[in-house]
């Protein structure tokens, strides 16, 4: 005999199916954030929780940090050179009832909010500090982004340049630049070995005038180098006193 004998089976099973609607799996990097009648009424926290059809409902929200990638924007810098920026951003939700209750897509307006941002900061540098200052550029962003992001329970990580497209008549004339500094490098480091060997070959002057004898010895360094080459040829200077010498012999005459 049933201990239920006025409860039909049909009522059961809509029973049952009810309360298995009503678990739900919260996982370990997800918050759900639960609403009663359209009140917001807590945040559920990772494991299996009780919500109830029809009276409750709630948002799966995922906690871990998320990487968007903000498109190519069209920029113009300081002094007026136009350029395109692409960049990477990093993000998190830390409240997950901010990011349901204040904003309606937050993704989206994160998105959105780097996209602008970049396109102001762009403008209040000059090309070369673009070029050259990646990070500070990238920085300034971050801190507009996230204190922006703020009331909407979100934490902006990092921004990352990721390219700078230049115009090719820009790419040209900055090619051509660097290759006129790197032809006036060459010119003044030339120059500067000439210098130094010119010093170098008037300290050697000095030495050969007040020793005589070294210019002899030098005369016998070269022919020593000169004749371990295989030479049909060898040229054997003639000291400039033995001229000396012939001229004085040749005005006594």
């Amino acid at each position: 005999m049933s201990l239920f004998p006025n409860i039909s089976i049909p009522f059961i099973v809509v029973v049952v199916s009810i309360i298995f609607a009503s678990l739900k799996v919260v996982k370990q990097y997800e918050r759900g954030v639960l609403f009663t009648l359209g009140k917001y009424s807590g945040v559920l926290n990772p494991g299996l929780k009780l919500v109830i059809p029809l009276i409750q409902t709630w948002e799966r929200i995922d906690m871990r940090v998320k990487a968007v990638d903000v498109p190519s924007q069209e920029c113009v810098s300081k002094d007026n050179v136009s350029l395109k920026v692409n960049a990477v951003l990093y993000y998190k939700v830390e409240h997950s009832e901010k990011a349901v209750i204040e904003v309606e897509h937050f993704g989206y307006a994160v998105s959105q909010l780097a996209q602008t941002t970049m396109r102001n900061i762009v403008g209040e540098f000059e090309l070369d500090e673009i070029l050259q200052k990646r990070e500070v550029l990238s920085n300034k962003i971050q801190q507009i982004v996230d204190k922006d992001t703020d009331p909407w329970g979100i934490k902006v990580k990092k921004i990352e340049i990721k390219d700078i497209e230049l115009p090719e008549t820009m790419k040209r004339a900055m090619a051509h630049q660097a290759e006129s500094e790197r032809d006036r490098r060459a010119r003044i480091i030339l120059a500067t070995g000439e210098q130094q060997a010119a010093q170098k070959l008037a300290e050697a002057g000095k030495t050969i005038a007040s020793e005589p004898v070294a210019l002899q010895l030098r005369l016998f360094q070269t022919i020593s180098d000169i004749s371990t080459e295989k030479n049909s040829t060898i040229i054997m200077p003639i000291p400039m006193e033995f001229i000396e010498y012939i001229k004085g012999i040749t005005k006594k005459k």
